[in-house]
């Protein structure tokens, strides 16, 4: 019989949905609960939310039977905010000495327990089914709400088989899932929480978590892995998007053994760089879910490949009416790339990529500008024609007047005759009152692994013939930080589609900055750019004096991850070269433009003219692997229900991404 005198039980005590009179209510004191509820071994379940102490009442625990000379071991099951071992993985300690020593642990690399509550579960299992002697404390995850708190209760107290729920709650309010702890089929107590227990906030939890997985790596080394050969597990990103993988937590095993979790640094082709704790060169397998460090280097969820923002938004002009304009304007982010494709679903196209890092705007396609302001014209460097199809450039009208006056010359790429098309427009305006201020282009037309280049200035007759340049493998421009390719396809007559390829991006560890006392400033600046361009050998000098070689510091301070590719394709044939050639360029993509014409009912329709169906839009998203969808181009016809055109492209393509109304 358990003797209950030296607890009180408060009488502001808040309970809701039903009452606590058939559960006893206790304090929060380590040495009373193992008098009274402790005398022999059990395993003890602390459950509660964020903030109640369960952590601290498990170490007080664990001291007071340390003092009595019996063993305390605690499984941390919070992979989000561990009392101690690594973040992403469930770990079982020893009291030991005043601190838990790490017996064991198993990844779950993931920091959120309600959305992986099966494998999180399953992993409880697995390490509570050795046999030990002494108290075992399950300190659970701080989830007690809704079919993710219900499902976690019932199923850690069976995996661990659990002889005592501890149920803790702040003085006050209400305990949570008091039915499900009544239903329980253990002993149940509720337990106040220690007065001014209160849940830490989410930047103190994450300087946590990094500094235990900090901890964990700070005796790792480098080793480089062949992805190809490893059997990925988890909810990975795509294969082919290395821009994702860069910072993420991994675990790798051998036989369904454990041989270390590690940091992904970067990918490199097929090659994996990590940062490990042990040998890992056995590893047939991987789990990667979603723990990754982030820019300031603090470790948190990341988002979902294809997660950033995309909105479609009605035309900013109501008089003129929506459709007038092509409906739906699509609006989006991906990396460092802010995306609008001006004209809409129906209108001609035109996309507008702004690199928000560098104050510059690239353009895909050239049809009616008006909805772009004169300004933008000249933060406009690189135009990128797919053909000279009027809806397709005569926005170019817009360009040319915008940058009358403009020094620099504006690029523009394309299929062999763009230059002609473009002096035609230049050739029918008199130019008599702007001479010499005329705009200046340079015209870069593909033809198979070379571009011809020609210049030209309004106000001037001569079309000039400039070096030819090699484009090998389609790459028409490259940069420090991305490159263009574009492919043939055909559309009854060439056009091009185009692959905006980040190399890569250079992102400053905040946590390390600060932790070196490190202002930042235009050295910083200095050293991404020797990053970009591979000049690792030069000197930079920091705010205090001193100089420091450009490969130290990057490694030091740099987060390295390849950003993510866009693809842009319209116009093109529904043909079995067409489909191979797009599906190559569009292979791992982030976001993929893609015209879709006609509804599949509609596909000898689509074939005369030279355009694509929903249905084959969709399949060749799906087979490029491509993590974002934006269908585009459609035919006037729909404008009346152009859900039609995104739920034909939806039965065959999951990624498609569609406007929440489009009427």
């Amino acid at each position: 019989m358990l003797n209950f005198s030296t607890y009180h039980v408060p009488e502001s005590v808040s309970i809701s949905r039903g009452t606590a009179k058939d559960l006893p209510i206790l304090a929060c004191d380590a040495v009373g609960l193992i008098t009274h509820l402790l005398q022999d071994d059990r395993r003890v379940l602390l459950y509660g939310p964020p903030g109640t102490g369960k952590s601290t009442l498990a170490k007080r625990i664990a001291a007071a039977l340390a003092q009595k000379g019996r063993e305390c071991r605690c499984l941390n099951a919070d992979p989000g905010s561990p009392a101690f071992a690594v973040p992403g993985a469930v770990s079982l300690g020893l009291w030991y000495q005043h601190a838990w020593q790490i017996l064991a642990m198993e990844p779950l690399c993931s920091l959120d327990a309600g959305r992986f509550r099966l494998p999180l579960i399953s992993l409880v299992r697995r390490l509570t089914a050795r046999e030990s002697t002494g108290v075992l404390l399950l300190d659970s995850p701080g989830v007690v709400r809704g079919v993710a708190g219900r499902e976690l209760l019932t199923n850690l107290v069976e995996a661990a088989r659990v002889d005592i729920v501890l149920a803790l709650c702040v003085e006050g309010r209400p305990w949570s899932l008091l039915d499900e702890l009544k239903a329980l089929p253990v002993a149940v107590y509720l337990v106040t929480a220690p007065a001014g227990a209160k849940r830490p906030g989410k930047r103190v939890r994450a300087r946590e978590r990094t500094r235990l997985w900090d901890a964990y790596l700070q005796s790792g080394f480098e080793r480089c892995l062949d992805i190809s050969a490893l059997l990925w597990l988890g909810t990975p990103p795509p294969l082919d998007a290395v821009e994702a993988w860069a910072g993420r937590q991994v675990a790798f095993f051998k036989d369904r053994h454990l041989l270390a979790m590690a940091e992904i640094l970067a990918v490199q082709g097929t090659t994996l760089l990590v940062r490990t704790t042990a040998e890992i060169d056995a590893a047939d397998r991987a789990l990667v879910r979603d723990v990754r460090r982030n820019a300031g280097g603090m470790l948190e969820t990341a988002e979902p490949f294809a997660s950033e923002q995309l909105s479609y938004l009605p035309s900013s002009d109501p008089a003129s009416g929506v459709m007038e304009l092509g409906g739906l304007r699509i609006m989006g982010r991906a990396g460092a790339v802010d995306f609008d494709l001006v004209n809409g679903e129906f209108g001609d196209p035109l996309l507008h990529l702004r690199l928000r890092h560098q104050g510059r705007s690239l353009l895909f396609d050239l049809g009616e500008g008006r909805r772009l302001p004169a300004r933008l014209a000249h933060q406009v460097t690189d135009v990128f024609i797919s053909h000279a199809h009027l809806d397709h450039i005569s926005g170019f009208s817009w360009l040319l007047r915008s940058r009358i006056n403009h020094p620099s010359p504006c690029r523009l790429y394309g299929p062999p005759g763009l230059a002609i098309h473009i002096q035609g427009f230049i050739q029918g305006v008199l130019w008599d009152r702007v001479r010499d201020r005329g705009p200046r282009f340079e015209i870069a037309e593909l033809h198979g692994n070379r571009l011809q280049r020609y210049r030209l200035q309004a106000g001037t007759d001569t079309c000039e013939r400039m070096e030819d340049t090699a484009a090998n493998q389609g790459i028409i421009l490259r940069e420090t930080t991305f490159q263009v390719r574009a492919v043939f396809l055909d559309h009854h007559t060439p056009v091009l589609a185009f692959a905006l390829e980040p190399v890569h991006e250079l992102k400053v560890r905040r946590d390390r900055l600060h932790a070196r006392g490190l202002e930042p400033g235009p050295w910083l600046k200095e050293l991404k750019a020797c990053l970009a361009a591979g000049e690792r050998g030069v000197l930079i000098e920091l705010p205090d004096g001193s100089k420091e070689l450009a490969s130290a510091l990057g490694s030091d301070l740099i987060l390295f991850a390849t950003g993510k590719k866009l693809v842009y394709a319209t116009d093109l044939a529904d043909t079995p070269d067409n489909r191979c050639r797009l599906i190559s360029l569009a292979r791992g993509a982030h976001t993929l433009f893609c015209e879709a014409m006609f509804l599949e009912a509609q596909r000898d329709h689509a074939a005369r003219h030279g355009h694509l169906t929903t249905t084959a839009c969709g399949e060749i998203a799906t087979q490029a692997g491509v993590a974002r969808l934006v269908p585009f181009h459609f035919s006037r016809r729909y404008e009346n229900d152009p859900m039609a055109l995104y739920e034909e492209i939806a039965i065959v393509c999951s990624r498609v991404v569609k406007p929440k109304a489009a009427s």
